[in-house]
Parts: C-alpha cells; structure tokens; sequence
C-alpha cells in the first residue's frame, strides 16, 4: 500500500465498498447507536467505572439490533447487554437490558427511562 491508496473500508459480510457505492435493494441498512443514545448509555458507563464496578464495553452493530455489552473484566462473558431493536419498536419498545444469565430486566420505548434501571435504588441486594 502506498502512501496515495486510498483506504477502503467495508462492512463485516460485504465485498469492498466502492466510490458511490449503495445498499442493493432488499437489504437492511445496519441499526446503530445515535449520538442521543451513546451519549445516555455512555454517561451510566461512566459512573459505574467510576464507582469501580464496571471495566469495559463492546460496540455492535448488527443488521437487526445494535448491542452495547457491558463487561466486569474483558475476559468475562458482558454483565449486561443494552439493546436497540428497531422491529419491537411498536411493540414492547425498542430498547431493553438483558443480564448475563438472557433475562431481559427492563424493556421500552424510552432509552432514558430503560437505563434507570442501573440506579443505585433500583438495583437493590436480595436477602433469601
């Protein structure tokens, strides 16, 4: 590669992306995260890396769902994983917490109201 080639960069699945280069038809554009919703999902981050409980995080955007896991240490499986779905979005709504374990904890149309779940009131220990 010299210093002139352009750099190309093409989707996980897809063949190089070309100058003027669209989506053929029939195919779904890929679901991310806006700045809105990072910025919401980035500010709960923040303060549980701050209190020490939380240590990394993985982006995914998929052609179905965007998925931001949150991980303890990064060799471990994600503690939780927030969600968008755009296709449950008339639904139950299209954003929801799921913990390690698949249960889905909290699931609506309002990313601000979802991520209260991660509030210290609402995650409470439970004395069996």
């Amino acid at each position: 590669m010299t210093d002139i080639e352009p750099i190309v960069l093409r989707p996980a699945g897809e063949g190089l992306i070309q100058p003027g280069y669209t989506m053929p038809r029939g195919r779904s554009p890929i679901i991310t995260f806006n700045r809105r919703e990072l910025d919401q999902i980035l500010s709960v981050y923040g303060r549980r890396v701050a209190d020490g409980e939380w240590r990394d995080y993985a982006i995914d955007m998929l052609r179905d769902r965007a998925v931001f896991s949150v991980f303890r240490r990064t060799a471990e499986v994600p503690l939780y994983r927030i969600e968008k779905n755009p296709r449950l979005a008339r639904r139950q709504g299209a954003y929801s917490v799921i913990a390690a374990t698949g249960l889905i904890l909290k699931r609506g149309h309002d990313l601000c109201r979802v991520l209260r779940i991660f509030d210290r009131s609402a995650l409470q220990l439970v004395k069996a």
